[in-house]
């Protein structure tokens, strides 16, 4: 039996249509890329309650807080880049240092989003979300989560913002137990940690593989909550592990790996590597050859865990 294939954006268009019926407040804008994020599936049904701000991504975050302020809960979506790096003034300043009630969720994050090239390749999100004091980061690893996630903050107030990802992924979840700034562990293990986001869990979860095959055996989390970053978990397995290697399709500067270190260095100190972008733009190419040209990949992850086991 072949592995399942599915699309965060599509539960995100198909998680919005059910909200929509269940709530008349949920209202959903798009910067002309509605087709692509799958927000128009909310506005086909919703036409009312839609809003295709055309392509000016300030202007639509500017408006969700307006809207928000007028008790409506708002969807702001567009690609990964625009959302955090063309906007970013009016995420901060407008959206969260206002408390607005509106739910970022851009999809087409990291060099997954392939052949349209380093222009549109968001690396740095995360890191440009991270640094607003108070905004709320989320990152699921496939279709399931990315419904329980959506529910979750249409269901909160305030700010968040919720990345997804170009490309089908294999489904990791039946039913998924999502629960806000907790992570999910996925295996047991005691001598290395695992971490990751989004589609490099599953790559986490194969590398657990390899490295059961040599002897070593790898507790595995998906850390789909970014910040708050749960410092509990990440404690306890720098305490009773003997490293932590987080994976991300994102910079190493300022993404998961950053927070995870941030939290090792000042409560627990221990090995941490990460296995992502470095410090550099990305490429146009495939989504699967720019993993490999950037070693976000199950066997350079399988390196970084015996390099810290050889080491310390």
């Amino acid at each position: 039996m072949g592995i399942e294939l599915t699309s965060a954006r599509i539960a995100y268009g198909e998680t919005l249509v059910e909200l929509g019926k269940e709530n008349k407040d949920i209202v959903v804008l798009d910067a002309d890329l509605s087709v692509s994020t799958k927000t128009a599936m909310f506005g086909k049904k919703f036409p009312d309650r839609f809003f295709n701000m055309g392509i000016s991504e300030a202007d639509m975050m500017t408006t969700a807080a307006g809207i928000a302020f007028s008790g409506k809960t708002v969807f702001a979506s567009t690609f990964a880049i625009f959302a955090t790096g063309r906007a970013w003034e009016q995420v901060r300043n407008g959206v969260v240092y206002a408390n607005a009630n509106v739910k970022i969720v851009a999809t087409h994050g990291g060099i997954a989003v392939g052949e349209d090239g380093a222009s549109h390749q968001a690396i740095e999100d995360i890191s440009l979300m991270r640094a607003i004091p108070g905004m709320r980061i989320i990152s699921p690893a496939d279709a399931e989560s990315t419904k329980k996630a959506i529910r979750y903050v249409a269901g909160e107030k305030g700010p968040f913002y919720v990345r997804l990802v170009r490309p089908y992924s294999p489904l990791i979840y039946q039913n998924c137990p999502f629960k806000f700034g907790k992570a999910i562990q996925l295996r047991e293990g005691k001598d290395i940690t695992l971490m990751a986001h989004g589609l490099m869990v599953i790559k986490c979860l194969a590398a657990a593989d390899m490295l059961k095959n040599k002897g070593i055996t790898a507790r595995v989390f998906d850390m789909h909550t970014i910040k708050p970053i749960d410092e509990e978990t990440i404690l306890k397995s720098a305490d009773e592990t003997r490293g932590i290697v987080v994976a991300e399709d994102h910079n190493i500067i300022g993404g998961l790996g950053s927070a995870v270190a941030e939290v090792t260095s000042r409560l627990k100190p221990t090995p941490v590597r990460v296995v992502g972008i470095p410090d550099k733009f990305g490429v146009s190419g495939t989504p699967e050859n720019l993993f490999k040209y950037f070693g976000l990949t199950p066997e350079h992850i399988v390196k970084e865990a015996e390099d810290i086991l050889d080491r310390f």
